[in-house]
């Protein structure tokens, strides 16, 4: 025997982001064998564009067998409303709206003093959870985006009033996950837990995946508040001393228009983006969320209320 009959051939490399993909694939997959309401949190944003994506290639041919949810802050950029209605359409999948606004009519909620509505979606969120009996929520939250999300699982059980415990963590070996739960009890699920900002692009990238304009470089009317371009809308702004200037942003997140930031680029093309991210060293909600900056604790306090 010679030696190059004892040879082993080196096993197929596997690329980082079809590693990736198929642990989303996979995750999708036991969740629908597992859970029997589960539901997609759908924004419109790259995260959550990018979820659909899988869940839709996690099913081909057969049809996306979620609902998708989201809770409509009544200050969202009109440009991904748009999109995400486009998306519903082009895919012919049913989408469960929870408006904060209906819950401001009726008194259930109360305007906050900053103006801004992101903490006011945990209440419409744990509403259409429970009126819907979803079991399992898909959400897009990434470990690289923020500490409290750096602590979650990708099966985060949640009690009965929707909150989250990290004495309650289950381990997850080998690609074994724990989605059991008592009756009133849900499990958010994150199948992107570990994919960065930069992967995400990529996969984008490879994938053709169309996003909001919001997204690439334009000329936008913005002004500045606490280091951030914020830009007027609905929520209001700006105020007495923040003189608005036309600049060249584009947004690295997208949410509540009274607390997301945009910054200022020239990243016209996925191409762009992805050279742009790879120089950062900030995440984007450190960059562009007010909301996180409330506190030090600020996004860990809102998921022990309920919030993603």
């Amino acid at each position: 025997m010679t030696t190059a009959d004892t040879e082993v051939s080196a096993p197929p490399q596997v690329d980082n982001l079809a590693a990736l993909e198929s642990e989303a694939i996979h995750i999708f997959r036991e969740v629908a064998g597992e859970f029997d309401r589960p539901v997609i949190l759908f924004s419109g944003g790259k995260d959550s564009t990018v979820l659909v994506h899988l869940a839709i290639k996690a099913f081909w041919p057969a049809p996306v067998p979620f609902s998708l949810l989201h809770v409509d802050t009544g200050h969202n950029f009109p440009e991904v409303l748009d999109f995400r209605d486009d998306i519903v359409e082009k895919h012919q999948l049913r989408l469960v709206v929870a408006k904060v606004q209906d819950y401001l009519d009726d008194g259930r909620l109360a305007e906050r003093a900053d103006g801004t509505r992101n903490p006011l979606q945990t209440q419409p969120l744990l509403d259409s959870i429970s009126d819907n009996k979803f079991d399992a929520v898909f959400g897009g939250g990434r470990r690289d985006e923020e500490r409290a999300r750096a602590k979650e699982r990708i099966f985060s059980l949640r009690n009965a009033f929707g909150q989250w415990d990290p004495r309650r963590q289950r381990p997850e070996l080998w690609n074994l996950y724990n989605g059991r739960h008592r009756p009133g009890e849900h499990v958010r699920v994150f199948p992107l837990s570990n994919w960065t900002e930069l992967d995400i692009w990529r996969y984008i990238q490879r994938e053709k995946i169309e996003l909001p304009e919001i997204y690439f470089a334009h000329r936008r009317e913005v002004y500045q508040r606490d280091g951030m371009w914020l830009t007027s809308g609905p929520w209001g702004g700006p105020r007495e001393g923040e003189n608005p200037e036309s600049k060249t942003v584009r947004y690295r997140t997208v949410g509540d228009g009274s607390c997301t930031g945009a910054v200022e680029s020239e990243a016209y093309t996925v191409d762009d983006v992805i050279a742009e991210v790879a120089a950062s060293r900030l995440t984007e909600r450190g960059a562009t969320r007010a909301d996180d900056r409330i506190s030090e604790a600020a996004m860990e306090d809102r998921k022990r209320e309920g919030y993603f």
